[in-house]
This record gives structure tokens, sequence and C-alpha cells, in this order.
């Protein structure tokens, strides 16, 4: 009886421990959101984009996919996309990952500033391909809250990337990039003496110029440093070809001409309105008391001070203009030569005023000769005792 009784017991005990796991189980996880993870863009829907388009703060700016591959920006001219910029910009978005849901709820979303900051990937069609909706940075830790268009979900993204909206800053400011080794003659233009040009019939020869003053040579850093500013040139700012800061810049130009070792020439003009002194004109007197007027109207010529002296005259200085350049290639396929049809280009200050302004800036003293080398005695023993014998 008493096994039995055990037995019975522990039957007992295994159905209420059924009962209870089956009323106090956990629940089944819910399926994970399938994003997270994930890049936050992923590089199928960068391929098959043919225009991007960002906003913020209530500007946009649009850059377009060309047929031959290469990118555009429509909103500022239709000028070349700088193309470093625009995969960095992508780079940012693909390896961004979506590190978790913040939220679904509206009313949390709606505290999490949604507002107008928007990355679209767009068709040619501009149908949407993707839409990412940015809301603000979390007050603790790094990243951004997104949403995917108007889904009703908020993420938490790992991304860092700024959203330029200026369009001049997306277009590819280069406008020539010469290789100093592809180089073999530049002119020099100078206000006194005329050009000075230098030369080298391979790479790794010296440079040499038809007029190098007597114990002088080629100083090959400046020519360096010269082709470095002359053959390398990004523009700051562009404008519309009538400018008149542009056309004035033009009647002060210094033309430099490159030829490269292909026989090709690319021309450069660079030029600025120099600075300008002008005459102030002379303040206008004060009015004095009718009694000063009087008194100065009885005054005669003899009666003039002789230590009255003449005032200086006074002049205020104009600053010089900013500078401009003009670039022609002998290519008539080089993408500059119809730049330059379209716009006037702005260079930095520096690559002007860095030129160098005398023909002397380009040669240093040449290294005196070595000297003969001096035979040592023996040698000139041995030399004397070589001497044929003079016959009489």
């Amino acid at each position: 009886m008493r096994l039995q009784t055990i037995v019975v017991s522990i039957v007992v005990l295994a159905g209420l421990s059924v009962v209870a796991f089956f009323f106090t189980r956990p629940e089944a996880p819910t399926a994970t959101d399938a994003r997270l993870n994930q890049p936050l863009v992923a590089s199928s829907a960068v391929e098959k984009a043919m225009k991007l388009r960002i906003a913020d703060a209530g500007k946009v700016v649009e850059l377009a996919r060309q047929a031959d591959g290469t990118w555009r920006v429509p909103s500022y001219f239709d000028f070349p996309a700088d193309f470093n910029k625009l995969s960095g910009f992508v780079s940012n978005l693909t390896d961004a990952k979506v590190q978790r849901l913040v939220t679904s709820s509206p009313e949390r979303i709606a505290r999490l500033e949604f507002k107008d900051t928007k990355i679209e990937l767009l068709d040619s069609s501009d149908k949407s391909l993707l839409t990412l909706v940015l809301g603000k940075n979390p007050e603790s830790g790094a990243g951004r809250f997104v949403r995917y268009g108007d889904e009703p979900k908020a993420y938490l993204a790992n991304l860092s990337a700024w959203l330029d909206t200026e369009s001049k800053n997306w277009a590819n400011a280069e406008l020539i990039n010469l290789k100093a080794d592809d180089i073999a003659r530049i002119e020099i233009p100078f206000a006194e003496g005329g050009p000075v040009a230098v030369s080298r019939a391979k790479k790794d020869d010296p440079w040499t110029a038809d007029n190098t003053p007597t114990g002088q040579r080629v100083k090959a850093d400046r020519i360096s440093t010269l082709l470095s500013s002359v053959g390398n040139i990004r523009f700051t700012e562009s404008t519309a070809t009538d400018d008149a800061n542009a056309k004035t810049a033009a009647a002060h130009q210094r033309v430099f001409k490159l030829e490269t070792f292909d026989k090709k020439t690319v021309t450069v003009a660079m030029g600025r309105k120099p600075e300008e002194k002008k005459l102030k004109p002379p303040a206008p007197a004060a009015l004095g008391s009718v009694t000063d007027l009087l008194k100065k109207d009885e005054k005669k010529d003899g009666d003039a001070k002789k230590d009255d002296k003449p005032l200086a005259p006074e002049f205020e200085t104009i600053p010089a203009g900013p500078v401009f350049v003009s670039v022609s290639h002998s290519d008539a396929a080089a993408a500059v030569n119809a730049l330059m049809g379209r716009r006037a280009f702005q260079i930095s200050d520096y690559t002007f005023t860095g030129l160098p302004q005398k023909a002397d800036e380009l040669f240093e003293p040449a290294p005196a000769p070595a000297p003969a080398a001096t035979p040592a005695p023996d040698q000139k023993k041995d030399t004397e005792d070589k001497k044929p014998a003079v016959t009489k």
C-alpha cells in the first residue's frame, strides 16, 4: 500500500507540474524587425538611383547621374559633381547600420523631431526608390533617429553624415590638374624684361632657360612650386561671364603657357583689378557764425598769416579686386574649354600673389666647377720619367 501511495503521489505532482508550466510558460518571442543590424541604405538602392536629393532647413540640392555614369549638379549650372564628396557621402549611408527600433508609437515619434530633413534616392522618372526622414540626434550617445518614408516606425542608426545643401559645394571645383612630370616647357610672363621660358627634354633632366644669367642656373624648386600653382587650379566662386570684376581682371592678366611632353598646350591667364589710390575730396567746410563770415570777407590777401601752410592731400586706398582665371586647352574635347564659355571663375588670392614677380626669382647661383685633381708626388715622378728624352 505504501508503495502504491508513493506512485500515485508522483503521478499527481507530475500532472500539477505540467499544468503549472502550461499556465506560466513565457510568451513566444515576437518576430525581429528585418531592418535591425542591416545597412541604413542598401548598395543595391544606390546602384539603381539616377538622382540623389538632399533637403534640410528649407533648402534642397539635387545630383543627377548621367548616361555615362558620371554625376552632375543641375542646381549649380549643371556642373560635374565632386566625385570624392559624393562617394564619401554614399559610403556614410551604406556603412551606417540600423541599431534598434526606437518606437512605433505616434506620440513618441512626434517627439523625435522628424521634419523636412530628408535623403531621397529616385529613378529617372523621379519615382522614389528610398526616402529617409531624419530626426534629431539622441541625447545620449551618437547616431540619428530615422524613418523610412511615412512608415509608423522610428529607428536609431549610427549615421554621422553631414547634409550639405549648398549646391556649389557639390560641384567639382577642379579646373585643371596637370602633373608636374608631364610638363616639358613653361613660359612665365614678367612686367619687366618679357617672358622667360624654361624647358627640359625629359622629366628627369634639369630645367634650362635660353636667357639664364651668367654663373646661374634655373632654380628647380621654384619651378616645381610654380607648376603646382599654375597647373592645379580650383575655383572658389563662379560668376556670369560678363561680371564687371571679371572683365576688369581680364585687362590685367598674366598669361602662362604650358606644354606637355605629348605636345598639348594649356594656357592659364590670371588677373585682378590692381589696388588703387584715389585723392579724397575735400571735406565740406563747417558753417560758422554770421560774424565769422563777415570777418572772412573783410580779410585782404596780404592779411593771410605767413605760417599758414596748405593741407597735404589725403588719399584713400581701394583694395585690389578678386582674382579670376581663364584656362584654354589645345585639346578641343577638354572639359575646361566648355566650362570657360559658361562661367567666369574666381580663385584664391594666394594662388596669384604667390607667383614669381621678377625673373631673378627663377635663378640661383650655379655651383662652382670642381677643381682638377692634382696628381700625387709619386705619380708626378712617374709621369716625368716617362717623358721622351729631348734629342738635340
